[in-house]
C-alpha cells in the first residue's frame, strides 16, 4: 500500500533533524501514523477526524502531518523515525501492533513525546491511551440478541488480542441475557483493514445462518455484505451512517477528539506527562451511535438504559457469576473483573463454542 510522503527527499529529512529545538512561538508539529487509509470509513477515519479537530482547536499554533496505511512491524518504526526527523515533537501511533516500534523509536528520540493507542508499554516519553470498547459491545450485544431470528449472532475479529476477545465475550454475555437461545459464531480475519477479507468473513458468518453480526475490523465491507444478505450489522469505530437504517442499526463510535485536543494542549503549555488511560462510555470516548427505527422501540429503550447504567458505573459488563469456556469459575457472584484481568483476557466465556486461536 502507498504511504503519504512527508518531504521530498531523505536529505531534507536529515536537514530538519539538525534544526534547533522549537522556539516557544513556533508551531508545534504533531505527527500521526495510521494502520489503514484515512478513507477506511472506520478506525483510521475516526482518528483523522480527531487530528482535524486538533487543527481547528489550536489553529496556527500547531501543524499536523500523517502517514497512512503503515503496516505493523518494521515499516512502523521507519514511519515514526521519519516523523521524528521531520521535527514532530508529539507523535500519535494509532494501532496496537505499533507498540514495539514506538518503544524502539522513543529511545532514539528522547525529546519527542509519543502516544500509543491501545498499547501497554510506557516510558518517560511514551504514554498510552485506550478505550473500553467492551462497554459498547455490551450494548450492541443486547440489540443483537433481541434482533436475531435465527438465534445465531456473529463476530468478525481482527486478531486474537485481549481488546478483541473482551468485545466478543461482552457481546455474547449481553446477547445471552436477553436471549438464552442465542449462539455466537466467530470468524477471524487476521487483519485490521482488508475489505476483501472482511467481506469473506461476513459471508462465512452468513453461510452459518448468522443474521446479526458485529465486527472488530475497520472497513465497511462487512456491512455491504450484510446489505446483500438482508442481515443486520453495526458501525465499527465510526458511525458508518451511509448504511442506515439497515443493515447498520447502531454503531460504536470512537471519539478521540477530546483526548487529542487535551494532550496537544498539555505539550503546548508544558504539562504533558506519560500516563496510561482507559476511557469508556462515561468519559465520552466510547459512543453508541443512533439506534435506527429498524430496532423496535422497546429494544432501543433497553439498550439505551444499559448504556446509561454503564456510563454511571451502575453496571459493569463483566460481573459474576461468570465461568470460562472450560467451565472453570472466573468471577464469583457480584464480583467484577479488574482492569488487569481484562487487559490479559485470552479466553472465551462459557457458552461460546468456537475454539480460541493460539
Amino acid at each position: 500500500m502507498k504511504r503519504r510522503t512527508l518531504l521530498g527527499s531523505a536529505a531534507a529529512l536529515v536537514a530538519c533533524s539538525a534544526l534547533p529545538a522549537l522556539a516557544q512561538e513556533e508551531k508545534l508539529k504533531v505527527g500521526f501514523i495510521y494502520v489503514g487509509p484515512v478513507g477506511d470509513g472506520g478506525w483510521t477515519y475516526q482518528h483523522d477526524l480527531a487530528r482535524q479537530a486538533v487543527e481547528r482547536e489550536y489553529g496556527d499554533r500547531v501543524e499536523t502531518t500523517y502517514i497512512e496505511s503503515v503496516p505493523e512491524g518494521a515499516d512502523a518504526e521507519r514511519a515514526l523515525t521519519q516523523l521524528a526527523l521531520a521535527g514532530n515533537k508529539l507523535i500519535f501511533a494509532t494501532s496496537f501492533g505499533f507498540m514495539d516500534a514506538v518503544m524502539n523509536t522513543a529511545k532514539k528520540f528522547p525529546d519527542v513525546k509519543f502516544e500509543h493507542a491501545t498499547g501497554y508499554k510506557r516510558a518517560d516519553n511514551v504514554a498510552t491511551y485506550d478505550a473500553r470498547f467492551y462497554e459498547g459491545r455490551a450494548v450492541l450485544g443486547t440489540i443483537a440478541g433481541r434482533m436475531t431470528k435465527s438465534n445465531k449472532i456473529g463476530y468478525i475479529g481482527a486478531f486474537p488480542i485481549p481488546e478483541v476477545v473482551q468485545g466478543i465475550n461482552s457481546a455474547y454475555l449481553h446477547a445471552k441475557k436477553v436471549n438464552p437461545d442465542v449462539e455466537m459464531k466467530v470468524v477471524w480475519a487476521y487483519t485490521w483493514f482488508d475489505p476483501a477479507k472482511e467481506a469473506d468473513a461476513a459471508a462465512a458468518l452468513i453461510a452459518e445462518g448468522v443474521d446479526v453480526f458485529m465486527q472488530h475490523t475497520d472497513s465497511t465491507a462487512p456491512l455491504a455484505k450484510a446489505q446483500e444478505a438482508g442481515a443486520y450489522g453495526f458501525g465499527q469505530a465510526s458511525d458508518m451512517a451511509n448504511f442506515k437504517p439497515t443493515p447498520r442499526i447502531s454503531s460504536i463510535i470512537d471519539n478521540w477528539e477530546p483526548y487529542y485536543i487535551r494532550r496537544v494542549g498539555e505539550v503546548l503549555d508544558g504539562t504533558w506527562e506519560s500516563h496510561g488511560v482507559w476511557l469508556g462510555i462515561g468519559d465520552g470516548e466510547v459512543v453508541i451511535g443512533e439506534i435506527t427505527d429498524a430496532v423496535p422501540a422497546e429494544v432501543k429503550a433497553e439498550a439505551e438504559a444499559l448504556r446509561d447504567k454503564i456510563a454511571s458505573g451502575e453496571h459493569h459488563p463483566f460481573t459474576g457469576p461468570l465461568n470460562k469456556q472450560d467451565g472453570s469459575v472466573w468471577l464469583a457472584e457480584g464480583q467484577t473483573a479488574t482492569d488487569e484481568e481484562l487487559s490479559s483476557m485470552n479466553f472465551y466465556v462459557e457458552g461460546i463454542t468456537a475454539p480460541m486461536p493460539k
